[in-house]
């Protein structure tokens, strides 16, 4: 029997469940608004899976950006563990791939999904050694879901068009954020936050809507360069300013590697296509340096350097003296392993000396993985980004922009991942994941219709 013709049967086993978890459900809520849309939710979620899987990862990646201050209201406390609608989406996309790769098989190439595979055996073997295995199965299924969402891009993409329409996903997708950014400093007369005078609009830190916002510049300036798309001079132009909006949102996050990891775009962009480019790259960042808290936080790295007693450091040297002090406390037993996943902020307060209580993250995935899942848990994880860099090089015959685009948005990652925690940016690695995916599909399915052909 297919999957589609059991909706009757699974609507009926749904509504029973459904009742009974209602008493449990209504006392979990406990008169909180938000809380009480998460059922209805949850109901709309699994009537459009049966409906159309497709149709509900577009409506999920369209709106996925804006979701994160919604979803924390959400959240309920069920036998001791926080679960909210967020990480019941993250279920859904997972269960979506599943269902994808089941009903039609041969339309995911074997090697794109092996590709992944020792890096989720390692994250399993990661799941068995955690010191505390709710956190540590949430971290997974976390990755899990970026695996999904890469492999549901390849039944989203047969064509280059069906590319052309991702990006547009991608983009379209941070117009809510934008207008809750700009409401949001419109309301308070500028940018305040829990983070100090940085902008974070709809997400959780500062630091993770700059890195979204770098990939939609990136996939911005694709669309206005790309001879693939016909664009009127009306459009180019609300596309250009439009990203120069960007471009002040990302200065205002005050996130200085994705500053860098911009930067470096567009200084490819200019070796590589358009040397006028290098020009920009050496005036912007001087008028950059005009705006004063952009001018901050570059002379902030100057001071506090050093370690002593009560000295406060600036935000790179405490990164230097965590990762000094967590891979100096790891015992050569654990060098090929690690600890067990999410193991770095669970241990910190013990190897960290300026921990106190906190349990700090990694700040760097190279860091947090060799910690957490030892040196094969490292290079399973870079292993996922060399093979995919590879696709990439392999599409610039047919479109070198976007295979330039697609390699940079790679790098970037890679860059910003030296200084801080991107295995755990959850909303931003969707999108980052979904267009690495469709990238790949598109030269898995052209290289198909070649060899039908």
């Amino acid at each position: 029997m297919q999957l589609r013709q059991q909706g009757p049967l699974l609507l009926a086993l749904l509504a029973l469940l459904v009742g009974m978890a209602v008493p449990g459900f209504v006392a979990a809520v406990d008169g909180s608004p938000a809380k009480a849309l998460a059922l209805p939710a949850l109901l709309l979620l699994i009537m459009l899976l049966l409906y159309s899987r497709l149709a509900l990862l577009t409506g999920i990646l369209l709106l996925r950006a804006f979701c994160d201050v919604f979803f924390d209201a959400t959240r309920i406390s069920l036998g001791g563990t926080q679960i909210g609608l967020g990480f019941l989406v993250n279920v859904f996309v997972i269960l979506i791939a599943l269902l994808l790769v089941i009903e039609q098989p041969k339309v995911l190439p074997r090697k794109m999904f092996l590709l992944w595979l020792p890096f989720l055996l390692c994250g399993l073997a990661g799941v068995a050694m955690a010191p505390v295995m709710a956190d540590a199965l949430r971290a997974y299924l976390a990755q899990l879901s970026y695996c999904a969402v890469f492999v549901c891009a390849f039944y989203l993409v047969r064509t280059p068009e069906d590319f052309k329409r991702c990006v547009r996903i991608v983009l379209l997708s941070s117009i809510l954020p934008v207008l809750y950014g700009l409401a949001d400093i419109a309301i308070q007369g500028g940018v305040h936050g829990p983070n100090g005078a940085r902008l974070q609009s709809t997400f959780a830190h500062p630091n993770i809507y700059a890195f979204y916002l770098t990939l939609v510049i990136a996939f911005g300036f694709y669309v206005l360069k790309s001879a693939t798309y016909t664009l009127t001079q009306a459009q180019r132009g609300a596309l250009g300013a439009y990203l120069l909006l960007l471009f002040a949102m990302l200065a205002l996050t005050q996130t200085r590697s994705a500053w860098i990891a911009c930067g470096a775009m567009f200084l490819g962009y200019g070796l590589l296509f358009e040397r006028r480019y290098l020009l920009y790259i050496l005036v912007v960042p001087l008028l950059a340096l005009l705006i004063p808290e952009v001018r901050e936080r570059v002379l902030d790295l100057g001071a506090g350097n050093e370690v002593k007693l009560y000295a406060k450091l600036n935000s790179f040297a405490w990164r230097l003296y965590i990762w000094e002090s967590g891979l100096n406390w790891m015992r050569p037993a654990h060098y090929l392993l690690g600890y067990g996943l999410d193991s770095f902020a669970f241990h910190s307060p013990t190897f960290f000396p300026l921990a106190g209580k906190t349990h700090f993250g990694a700040h760097s995935m190279y860091v947090q993985w060799l910690f957490e899942l030892g040196a094969l848990g490292l290079l399973a994880c870079l292993w996922v980004y060399a093979r995919v860099l590879w696709t990439f090089k392999q599409l610039a015959a047919s479109n070198r922009l976007g295979a330039f685009i697609l390699t940079v948005t790679v790098l970037q990652y890679l860059i910003v991942s030296a200084s801080d925690n991107m295995a755990a940016y959850l909303a931003f690695n969707w999108y980052f994941w979904f267009v690495l995916g469709a990238g790949c599909a598109v030269l898995a399915h052209t290289r198909r219709a070649g060899e039908g052909a």
